[in-house]
This record gives structure tokens, sequence and C-alpha cells, in this order.
């Protein structure tokens, strides 16, 4: 069991509690943002990086990313795309609907080992949402850490996920911020750039000895950006990865997230790069 669900008795590791939505918001024509708070007013207590488990009577039980910080008081956050059943039932849900919460479980971001550093923050497609966990927390902890800069790419202008926030974000003066996407369509309102994330690293000017950089993605996406962070000098223990594995328990009972000897819910998902990057499998 790891350190953070060491504090959660044995109760609120396998059942699920009531959590009302509070607001339901449209991201893309296939995923929504979902505004939830705990039915009995106690705070979700979770850490940026971290997931629950959401049940909903009737069509099972799947692992979701948090997509708020912690910092941001009486409420959290999940960005759900329509993938199964499951989300698609949650899809027709609205504010007021009740849906069951188990967590949050797994290794967060290492807030401490960040603290004082520079970051780059790169993120593909969906994990826009975990990354957007730990954006807010250095948004709302300026005095925590150096420069930010954020990467984002995603498959096309309809696909780019928390258009609002990544425009805020563009506009702020806390943040360094380029997005791109795949490729673009006539008829397609966007003026950013087009191409793999990986384009928009090299002009970028990184000091590797007080940088971080955190990945959040798809699986595919991680070996050309560790690629060309290393072309910037950066070594396997400056690099953050977040590995997507289906975590059906959340408490490490399962094995259906087992990388070699760890388990992705309880080990993971987040990772130090030279933690894993022998592991067979794990990138």
């Amino acid at each position: 069991m790891s350190p953070q669900t060491t504090h959660m008795t044995e109760a609120s590791l396998y059942l699920p509690v009531n959590c009302e939505i509070v607001a339901v918001i449209d991201l893309t024509p296939h995923e929504k943002l979902f505004r939830l708070r705990l039915v009995d007013g106690r705070p979700l207590g979770h850490l940026p990086g971290q997931f629950v488990q959401v049940s909903l009577l009737g069509w099972g039980e799947a692992p979701l990313s948090v997509a708020s910080s912690p910092t941001r008081d009486g409420y959290f956050e999940m960005g759900v795309r329509r993938a199964g059943t499951l989300t698609a039932a949650m899809h027709e849900l609205k504010a007021g609907d009740v849906i069951g919460i188990r967590g949050p479980f797994g290794r967060p971001f290492e807030l401490p080992k960040l603290r004082g550093q520079d970051l780059l923050l790169i993120s593909g497609g969906c994990g826009l949402a975990p990354m957007r966990s730990l954006i807010q927390y250095c948004e709302d902890r300026p005095e925590e850490f150096g420069s930010l800069t954020i990467l984002y790419g995603a498959k096309s202008p309809a696909d780019t996920l928390f258009k609002d926030d990544l425009a805020a974000w563009e506009a702020s003066a806390r943040f360094a911020c380029s997005r791109t996407v795949d490729r673009i369509t006539e008829g397609d309102c966007y003026s950013g750039g087009v191409g793999l994330v990986t384009a928009l690293i090299p002009p970028l000017e990184i000091d590797p000895g007080r940088t971080v950089a955190v990945l959040v993605g798809p699986p595919v996406m991680y070996r050309a950006v560790v690629e060309e962070l290393r072309k910037k000098g950066l070594d396997s223990d400056r690099i953050v990865v977040s590995l997507e594995r289906h975590m059906r328990c959340g408490v490490g009972k399962c094995g259906h997230c087992t990388i070699e000897h760890l388990y992705c819910c309880q080990d993971g998902p987040v990772f130090w790069l030279n933690e894993i990057e022998l592991l067979k499998g794990a990138l």
C-alpha cells in the first residue's frame, strides 16, 4: 500500500462514497468536465497527479484522473472522455446527479522535489487533464516554483481540451505556454502551431541543472519527447512521467496494472523516468 493511502480506512479503500455533480461543461465533442463535491462536505484530500475510482450503479467502475488542484477549495474536477459504457453513461448525467467515488489513489507528482525548480510541463491529448491539476497548483503557489513552461499537443483544434485555460495561460505573465495540433482542416478556426508536440521543444532555452520536465499523455508520445529532452541535457532523474494503465481496483490487488514488480495504481501512476526506463513494457 502506498503512503498516499495509508491514512484511509479499510472501508474508504473499498466502498465508494456519494459525490454530487455540481456542473457539467462540454470541452470537446467527446469530453466533458465534471465539477463535483463529496456529499458529506469534506474535501477529497487529493494531491496533483492522483486519480479516483468512479462508480455508477448498473454501469460499473473506472479510474479517472483528478483535473483540478487541491488548492481550489470546495470542489474537484474530472475531465471525462466518452470511451466506454461507464463514461458514456456519465455523459448523460447532469448537475444534481450522484456518482460513487473511491480514493484518491496513487503516487502524485512529488511536490517537495519540484519546489524551487524550473518546470517544463508537456502534455498531449487527454493528458492535459491530470497535468491541469499540477498547473493550477503552481498557479496558486507561485512562490514555490521557478519558471513554468507549458507545452500541449492535440490531434486537431476540435480535440483541444481546456481551451479557456490554455488562453489564460498564454496570456499570463506567470507561464510560457505553447500549443500545437497534429492537423487542421478547411474551416478550422485556429491560429496556433501545426505538428507534433516534440516540435515545440527544440526552440526552448533550458537550464538542465535546474529544470524538471513533467510528461503526461499517450504512451506513444513518451519516447519521442524523452529523446528531445535528452538533447537538451535533461537526465532521467529530471524527467517525470505519468503512465496510463487500466487500474481496476486502485489498491494493488487485481494485478491488471503491473509493470514487472510495480503496481501502477500504487507505485505510480507518477514515476521518475530513471525508476522505470529499464522495465519491460513501461514506455
